[in-house]
């Protein structure tokens, strides 16, 4: 039986997040809970979190650690700790998930497979007005969407444009969805990738090379990303490294990851 944890990343953009759990609210298909995975947000988020908890129709779990720079991995190893569903929806707490978002990802599930969805983005100068009308109903002829090709949702069709392929490239962790045995089989995310980059393609490589397909799929799990400018990318250099080492030496698990916390 699939049991569905919904994993929102989340960091200090409460405008933002309001709006993707909004859109979780409404969706046709509800998850069992929504875990939110917090790398140190303020207190806005907190008292907005709480004000969703109240009238949440699921579960909605707030899981915080102290703000010590960026620690995505970490925050996002202890959340997924906590999950109780046996398949794990993600995503970033930026993002509008169309009405069907889960039920697309619960149907796209399938054992020895990981998949990797894609996001249409809205301009930054319709924020304000998104933020004063909590607009969260979006399609590709929205106004100010950008790769508008990725908002189309046409699910009769969708079979047509999926492939399964061993390949980690181009993952991200703002539209993800594996199983928690998998994700346990291969330690979590990397707990030593600190600061902005490639952890999510480092752990589809040890997906990859645990066999595990990945699965990328159009027209299906829609979700709109509200633009904003570029996180630090100091690290990411070295993150890239350790992505290569992770393919070339067929890694399988870290050693650093969701066991050691």
């Amino acid at each position: 039986m699939l049991v569905t944890s919904l994993i929102v990343a989340t960091y200090n953009w409460p405008e933002a997040l309001n709006l993707c759990l909004l859109s979780i609210k409404n969706q046709k298909v509800l998850p069992a809970e929504v875990i939110i995975a917090d790398d140190g947000s303020g207190q806005d988020t907190r008292l907005l979190i709480e004000k969703f908890q109240r009238i949440f129709p699921v579960p909605l779990i707030h899981i915080w650690h102290e703000d010590s720079g960026f620690r995505k991995s970490i925050s996002l190893n202890t959340a997924i700790k906590k999950a109780k569903g046996n398949y794990i929806v993600q995503v970033d707490g930026d993002v509008i998930l169309d009405q069907n978002f889960i039920k697309d990802h619960q149907s796209l599930a399938e054992t020895d497979v990981f998949v990797r969805g894609t996001r249409a983005h809205i301009t930054q100068k319709m924020l304000p007005e998104i933020y004063s009308t909590e607009k969260i109903s979006f399609n590709f002829l929205s106004k100010g969407i950008i790769n508008r090709f990725n908002a189309i949702r046409l699910p009769l069709l969708a079979f047509l444009f999926e492939k399964k392929i061993k390949n980690s490239n181009s993952v991200r962790g703002s539209n993800l969805a594996y199983w928690k045995s998998d994700f346990l089989l291969i330690n979590g995310y990397n707990n030593d990738l600190k600061g902005w980059g490639h952890e999510d393609e480092e752990l589809a490589a040890r997906f990859i090379n645990n066999g595990k397909l990945k699965k990328a799929v159009k027209f299906k799990a829609i979700q709109f990303h509200l633009s904003h400018g570029e996180t630090s990318r100091t690290n990411e250099p070295v993150h890239a490294q350790v992505v290569q080492n992770t393919l070339l030496k067929k890694i399988k698990a870290c050693d650093n990851g969701i066991a050691q916390l």
